[in-house]
């Protein structure tokens, strides 16, 4: 079982605005025409866990569904995922461990975790195997952070930097235990 995030970040940490705008990944626009292992990166994965917040921000997105694997969405609240999701996108709930519990279940292994609040419970938990980091060298001043508290220090190790066009670096960590 593997655990792994995939995100981008300001170089202040944050993983969206104050208001979850998202505009700022577009800094560099020219990025998004380059390979920068995100598909390598899905292919390597299962499926994807994400939390409510996140799961309604994409959900949002205009055109065809992003994903191509199944999406579990982690959530006590939500009580049904849109109509045009219902055979990409299912519902898991309880603690960490039981939603993990119901994923693996189903036969999925390897997980993709995304969403600031998912990720930060999955650290706290120490259920976080590596993390791919592409820091976008943009200030926001506030927004919604990657890290949080957490109860114990997590040492990790970087086993690889890229720097794409000179203007954004992807660092790729794993945790050491």
């Amino acid at each position: 079982m593997k655990n792994s995030v995939f995100i981008a970040t300001s170089l202040d940490g944050f993983i969206a605005g104050k208001n979850d705008e998202l505009d700022w990944l577009s800094t560099f626009p020219e990025i998004d025409h380059i390979d920068t292992g995100f598909n390598a990166f899905t292919a390597s994965i299962d499926a994807l866990l994400m939390g409510r917040n996140t799961f309604e921000v994409v959900a949002g997105f205009e055109g065809e569904w992003f994903y191509k694997k199944p999406v579990f969405v982690w959530s006590n609240s939500l009580t049904e995922v849109p109509e045009k999701l219902k055979d990409k996108a299912f519902l898991v709930k309880g603690s960490i461990k039981e939603a993990l519990s119901e994923v693996h279940g189903k036969g999925y292994q390897k997980l993709y975790i995304d969403g600031g609040k998912t990720i930060q419970s999955f650290l706290k938990e120490d259920l976080i195997d590596e993390m791919i980091i592409t820091t976008i060298p943009v200030l926001l001043g506030s927004g919604i952070p990657l890290f949080a508290d957490l109860p114990k220090r997590l040492v990790f190790e970087c086993i690889n930097s890229t720097r794409f066009l000179d203007k954004v670096v992807q660092n790729h960590f794993v945790r050491v235990k």
